[in-house]
C-alpha cells in the first residue's frame, strides 16, 4: 500500500516522517520550550510563594506589600486596590490547595490580565478572548498528546474562570478607572456610577464567560 503524504512548505513529506534535520525528540523539545514560555516570566518566585504559604492573612498581605514595593497604601487608592487584588487571589488559590507550579501560573495569570489592561488598554472582550487562549494551553482542553503539560484540570480551570468573573471582570471598569483616571477624579460616588454601567453589561458578560468555561 502506498504511503500517505502530508503537505509541507516546498513539497510533501510521507506521513509519520519528520523533516530532514529534525527528530521526534527535537520536535518534542521545541514544543516543550514553547509551552514553558506560557505565562512567563513568573510574577512570583518559588521562594516568595513558599514564604507566603506559611503566613496568615496579615502575613500574606505584608509579604506581597514588600514584594510589590508598595509604600503608599494609606494614601494611594491604586496601590491599596492592587494589593487587595493579589492578596485575595493568593488566598483563594490556597483554598484550592494548588501546587507550587499552579500557584505560580495562577498568580502570573492575575498579573498579566492587569498588565494587558494597563499597557495594551485591552477591552473586557479582548481580555476574555486572551484568557480563553491561555486556558486552552495550560488547562484541560490542550492537545491530548501533551496531557502531562496540563497545569489545571477541568474542575480547577472552571473554578479559575468563575473566580476571575467575580474578582476582575465584574469590576473591570473600576480597574480601568484606577489605571487611566487622574488621581483627583477618584472620589466617593464613582464606584456607584460605574456599577450602574456594569449592571447593564451583566447579562452579556455571563453569556461570554459560560462560553469560555465550555471552550
Amino acid at each position: 500500500m502506498a504511503a500517505s503524504v502530508g503537505t509541507t512548505p516546498g513539497g510533501t513529506t510521507p506521513a509519520g516522517m519528520t523533516p530532514a534535520g529534525t527528530t521526534p525528540e527535537s520536535e518534542k523539545d521545541t514544543e516543550f520550550q514553547e509551552h514553558e514560555g506560557i505565562l512567563c516570566p513568573d510574577f512570583l518566585s518559588v521562594a516568595q510563594i513558599t514564604e507566603m504559604l506559611v503566613e496568615d492573612i496579615d502575613g500574606v498581605q505584608q509579604k506581597l506589600e514588600k514584594f510589590l514595593n508598595f509604600r503608599n497604601l494609606q494614601t494611594c487608592l491604586k496601590e491599596a486596590s492592587l494589593l487587595d487584588y493579589y492578596v485575595s487571589g493568593f488566598l483563594w488559590a490556597r483554598g484550592m490547595d494548588f501546587s507550587i507550579i499552579q500557584y505560580s501560573k495562577f498568580m502570573t495569570l492575575l498579573d498579566m490580565l492587569l498588565h494587558n489592561l494597563k499597557t495594551l488598554h485591552m477591552s473586557i472582550e479582548d481580555s476574555i478572548k486572551w484568557l480563553r487562549e491561555v486556558m486552552a494551553e495550560i488547562g484541560p482542553s490542550h492537545s491530548q498528546k501533551n496531557e502531562e503539560w496540563n497545569i489545571f484540570d477541568v474542575k480547577q480551570a472552571n473554578a479559575i474562570v468563575d473566580y476571575l468573573k467575580v474578582s476582575l471582570f465584574q469590576h473591570y471598569k473600576l480597574y480601568e478607572f484606577l489605571f487611566f483616571s487622574a488621581r483627583e477624579e477618584i472620589v466617593i460616588g464613582t464606584e456607584t456610577k460605574i456599577n450602574e454601567k456594569l449592571q447593564i453589561q451583566e447579562e452579556a458578560f455571563n453569556a461570554r464567560t459560560e462560553k469560555l468555561k465550555k471552550a
